[in-house]
């Protein structure tokens, strides 16, 4: 009698023989073959590299350059909220010596710390848009406007070497009042190159009363002077004798060629900016 291996594996003899009919498993080499009817799994989409540079990483605490917007400084809510004393009180001064590029907001950090100011307004051709070179500052109250006259007249404005060239406004910023009260102009030519406004006021003034004011013509985008001017007169007779009296009279350093100019009539109601200045066959504006 034959004993089984203690094992309990069937030695090859003992097997039972396999059917014919039944089919063989593939023989395995190595890892298992995966059947041939499963359907094929997912593959993952490879990407290509990219061709294109990296984006350069802006480095943190340098932002972007801002490009710089015109800002309008606000007129302070302290000054709005004053009223004035008298609705015909003169509480507006008129400012002169105006460089080409001094535009409202300019002329309204000038007085701003003041804290007094209602609005601020620089004449502007109608054609051109460009500075005539004066304009006006209305105040909340005579009293503020005669204290920046007498604080700021004279002094040297801000950035730049010329001083303040003040005076009382007849009329207000922006306000259209008939104006019954004549002009009569004399047409000042041969200037020196560093006659301003108050050089040419002052060289009549000194001689003729009635004188309301002077002008030089200057280049709106030099600011350099044209070489001519006017000077307003209040009184025709100062007007004629002023034309005859300073004719050839040295200014600086170049003798002044006086002549006639337009007239603003009694009853015209434009401002000096719209007066055409004539002199022989030329119109000045």
């Amino acid at each position: 009698m034959m004993q089984q291996p203690s094992s309990g594996v069937i030695p090859p003899s003992m097997q039972p023989p396999l059917d014919p009919n039944q089919q063989q498993p593939p023989p395995q080499y190595g890892q298992p073959q995966q059947p041939w009817m499963m359907p094929p799994q997912p593959q993952q989409p490879s990407y290509a590299p990219q061709m294109w540079p990296p984006q350069t990483q802006q480095q943190p605490g340098l932002p972007p350059p801002q490009v710089p917007q015109p800002q309008v400084q606000p007129y302070p809510m302290a000054a709005a909220a004053a009223a004035p004393t008298s609705p015909d009180e003169i509480r507006s001064l008129w400012i002169g010596d105006l460089q080409y590029w001094m535009d409202e907001n300019y002329v309204f950090t000038c007085f701003a710390a003041s804290g007094e100011v209602l609005s601020v307004k620089v004449i502007r051709n109608k054609q051109t848009n460009l500075s005539e070179g004066y304009g006006f500052v209305e105040f909340v109250n005579r009293a503020a406007a005669e204290r920046t006259l007498t604080t700021y007249n004279g002094t040297l404005m801000p950035q730049t070497e010329q001083p303040f060239r003040l005076n009382w406004a007849s009329l207000g910023a922006g306000q259209r009042k008939q104006d019954d009260s004549a002009d009569y102009t004399v047409f000042v030519g041969d200037l020196a190159a560093d006659v301003s406004d108050v050089m040419l006021q002052d060289a009549f003034r000194t001689h003729y009363s009635s004188v309301k004011g002077a002008k030089v013509i200057t280049d709106h985008v030099t600011g350099r002077s044209k070489g001519y001017g006017f000077v307003r007169f209040a009184d025709e007779g100062e007007q004629q004798r002023a034309m005859t009296e300073m004719n050839g009279v040295v200014l600086s350093t170049r003798p002044m060629r006086t002549g006639p100019a337009a007239n603003k009539k009694p009853a015209g109601v434009q401002q000096q900016k719209d007066i055409c200045w004539r002199s022989g066959s030329q119109c000045y504006r």
